[in-house]
């Protein structure tokens, strides 16, 4: 399957146009009409590709185009074979511009840069069924916001430490982790902060001993907020924190839901993802009202999804009937690329830039930023 279908910059809507000229220049063999709606072929993204004298890193967040530059009526016709993956019928999907989950797809927009900067708006990732992709939702969802002008502070909040590997930490070699953070009076959240290789994302770290400050918050007061006051004073200088939580119900995952102004469920396309929903639903719901009223749900976050089979396709109409609205449009669908970027330990928006999985989740982060915006 070839992964590198989609425009550089992630396959912005009109971008390539914008780079190389007006639309309408040399149209005839660049686009094709499908409906009313200019598609760019599978066949010709691969001649302009040829032609092109773009980078192959593709355009600096500087060169995105924004606002009155975006062209919502041209799409980008992916890899046959990916598009699949997607969308049982894809010539509907474009036609009638009908996502995954079979409700009408809005545009979201490029976002415009920020003049200034916080304070940070904190999400949870939080599902406590593991291996749904918290983590990687967790780290590509931050590179892409960053990308986006964004600064961004992923909070390791899971023992095993997953997120600090996937940005190519090792997590047995750090002195202090956000574990220090939580339980040493006096630590400055400056003592523990790492930078990562993307710019504007940074990481508070974990490892093993996180595991022991379940059981030491135990006997502390107003046990349930320490993370929220361990975050207080870092939130004037980011726009997001994400926190990605352990998979588990737990102290540590009351923490991070008593310190977020929301939640993003990850959910795998998968009968047993999905009934533990209602148990998620019912913990957010007793968080809300003993602990943080301000605390929403986001969103659900339809991932490793393959639409050839019935069983997720079933899973995910199941998931948008009872949730309706509050379904993200955005569909993680499954590729390789996924377990070979946690190899490299950096985001699929650098390690794949030009991937289909780098622009889901750059899609993804411009609907995060309609849904809830920084404050």
């Amino acid at each position: 399957m070839n992964e590198s279908t989609f425009a550089p910059g992630g396959g912005q809507p009109g971008l390539a146009e914008h780079a190389a000229g007006l639309p309408g220049e040399d149209s005839g063999t660049r686009l094709q009409a499908v409906g009313s709606v200019a598609v760019r072929t599978f066949e010709a993204r691969l001649a302009a590709d040829r032609d092109s004298d773009l980078p192959e890193h593709g355009l600096s967040y500087a060169e995105f185009p924004y606002g009155s530059y975006d062209d919502p009526d041209a799409e980008y016709e992916p890899d046959p074979e990916y598009a699949a993956t997607l969308a049982p019928d894809a010539a509907r999907q474009r036609r009638e511009r009908v996502g995954p989950t079979g409700r009408p797809l809005p545009y979201f927009p490029i976002p415009a840069p920020l003049g200034e900067h916080g304070p940070a708006q904190i999400i949870a990732m939080c599902n406590q069924k593991g291996g749904v992709g918290k983590t990687t939702s967790t780290i590509n969802l931050g590179a892409a916001l960053a990308e986006y002008g964004r600064r961004v502070l992923l909070v390791d909040f899971d023992p095993q430490g997953a997120l600090s590997v996937g940005l190519g930490v090792n997590p047995m070699e750090l002195d202090v982790t956000v574990y220090n953070l939580l339980m040493t009076r006096g630590m400055s959240a400056d003592e523990v902060l790492l930078k990562t290789a993307v710019p504007g994302m940074d990481l508070l770290p974990s490892n093993i001993d996180l595991s022991a400050a379940e059981v030491q918050l135990v006997s502390e007061v107003a046990r349930e907020s320490a993370l929220a006051r361990a975050l207080k004073p870092l939130l004037p200088d980011y726009d997001y924190i994400i926190i990605d939580c352990q998979p588990s119900l737990g102290l540590l995952t009351v923490n991070a839901l008593t310190a977020a102004h929301s939640v993003i469920v990850p959910l795998e396309c998968e009968f047993f993802a999905l009934r533990g929903v209602a148990l998620l639903t019912e913990t957010i719901e007793k968080v809300c009202e003993r602990l943080n009223p301000e605390l929403r749900l986001d969103g659900i976050l339809a991932t490793m999804y393959d639409s050839r089979t019935v069983h997720s396709r079933e899973v995910l109409a199941r998931v948008v009937e009872a949730f309706g609205d509050h379904v993200f449009h955005t569909v993680i669908g499954r590729t390789v690329r996924f377990p070979e970027t946690t190899v490299a330990g950096e985001p699929i928006t650098t390690y794949a830039t030009n991937s289909v999985g780098a622009a889901a989740y750059r899609q993804l982060a411009r609907e995060v930023l309609a849904r809830c915006p920084a404050a």
